[in-house]
């Protein structure tokens, strides 16, 4: 069965200084014309640092369109020009929490909300890390606080960390951190 649908055209609604809004028509698989609004987003990167003794680094913001102080894993969008999303993964881990990492493992990636926007997110699992200098954005402020592994579940459990990225970052690295025997290897 086909199920894809066509675009016949669109038109840009909003153009800001991240995000694209536009209006499409689409024909469906039976022939029918809709309308389909897209946000259109650069993409983006989630890092889960995991160290050595078990803990996690998280970061806490404010996140301005809920009005809520979140606990998520460092993030931050690609940005023109960035070679690779592991690059702008390494920039932002650095970046947000002052970290190198030796060894960048994939998690994947995900799409946040696809009903109306394309963004990926492209999520890594960062070990082996090293202390050096933190460098935010000049709009950017939060809070570092190093949480352990099972801790983090209890969160994620009890509604404290709510943020989707985060969430499917911590499952994913707990899915490879653990081999099919069930031994625990950091986690």
């Amino acid at each position: 069965m086909n199920l894809t649908e066509k675009q016949i055209s669109f038109e840009y609604i909003y153009e800001g200084r991240i995000i694209k809004v536009r209006c499409d028509k689409a024909e469906t698989p039976v022939g029918k014309v809709v309308d389909r609004e897209v946000c259109e987003h650069p993409g983006g990167v989630a890092v889960l640092p995991l160290h050595e003794d078990g803990t996690v680094t998280l970061v806490r913001q404010y996140r301005y369109p809920y009005s809520e102080l979140l606990f998520e894993i460092p993030a931050g969008k690609l940005e023109p020009g960035e070679p690779s999303p592991e690059a702008c993964g390494r920039r932002e881990l650095e970046e947000e929490t002052g970290c190198r990492a030796a060894t960048f493992r994939s998690l994947g990636k995900i799409y946040p909300s696809p009903g109306f926007l394309n963004e990926i997110i492209y999520l890594y699992l960062a070990q082996d890390l090293t202390r050096h200098e933190q460098n935010l954005d000049e709009d950017e402020f939060l809070e570092l606080h190093r949480i352990p592994f099972a801790e983090c579940e209890k969160m994620i459990e009890d509604g404290t960390i709510v943020d989707a990225k985060t969430i499917a970052a911590f499952y994913r690295a707990k899915l490879l951190l653990t081999n099919k025997e069930g031994e625990n290897h950091g986690v």
